[in-house]
């Protein structure tokens, strides 16, 4: 359903059953799925592609050219998933040469005035709680969870079923399984409670805590945790996550809390 008052270009591709509400505008070369809903004073401009069933609410801005000065006018998208809920004045920019496209999967929440830069990939079941800032390039695996008011410096990778407490500045790489807190960013724990809700076993919990234990606990430097973790503990999907991560980790991971 499209209302008068708002603008479809006549190129961009709607399913039958997209509610557009008044004042929308929707220009060239977007694709929005099926059962999607736009809210009013939504722009969504070219090289955006919206998945099914998404809510998207007013004020928000989708596919706007990047903030870089690099970029020189290249073609780039901006891909969402299906059944994503964006908030009121959430702003996502498109890619640039870098990656060619900016990424928000399916199944995500981006409460109110959330930005997400150029040539971010946002997993799936991500929530990025209001006014959650991340610069370019930042990659968000997973069942992430950024409370409110996090920045996340450029080129930073968050791993899955992390959490970060609000108001957190993330300079360095998270890793996954854990939360994050204090200042400087620092690994808190496990996040076991988000593992539980997502039918994590105690005993998988468990061995993630004891390759944590490795990392943050007995004095070691991250190159000898992770030799130590391979030779002495028994591969799994999570440990080989783990020490994917600290292998391909581009910024290096955050550091551990040591209380005065």
């Amino acid at each position: 359903m499209k209302q008068p008052l708002s603008y479809v270009h006549p190129e961009s591709v709607i399913a039958d059953n997209v509610v557009i509400e008044p004042f929308v505008t929707v220009d060239k070369d977007v694709v929005i799925g099926e059962g999607t809903r736009i809210g009013s004073n939504v722009t969504i401009l070219p090289g955006t592609r919206i998945g099914k069933n998404c809510n998207i609410f007013p004020g928000a801005v989708i596919g706007a050219i990047p903030q870089d000065l690099k970029y020189r006018g290249e073609y780039s998208t901006v891909e969402i998933g299906d059944n994503t809920t964006i908030r009121e004045f959430v702003t996502i920019n498109r890619g640039t040469a870098a990656k060619g496209k900016t990424v928000v999967g399916s199944n995500c929440l981006l409460m109110a005035y959330v930005h997400v830069a150029h040539d971010c990939v946002v997993g799936n079941n991500v929530i990025l709680v209001n006014n959650t800032q991340l610069a370019g390039e930042v990659v968000v695996d997973d069942y992430a969870i950024l409370a409110g008011m996090v920045a996340v410096h450029q080129f930073c990778h968050i791993g899955s079923h992390v959490m970060i407490a609000g108001g957190s500045l993330v300079r360095k790489d998270v890793p996954p399984f854990i939360k994050a807190g204090r200042e400087p960013l620092s690994y808190v724990g496990i996040n076991s409670i988000g593992l539980r809700r997502r039918n994590f076993t105690n005993e998988k919990i468990r061995e993630v805590q004891d390759i944590y234990r490795y990392i943050y606990q007995k004095g070691l430097n991250t190159s000898q945790a992770a030799e130590i973790i391979e030779a002495e503990m028994p591969a799994s999907p999570e440990r080989d996550e783990i020490l994917l991560f600290i292998k391909d980790s581009k910024r290096g991971i955050i550091r551990g809390y040591f209380p005065d």
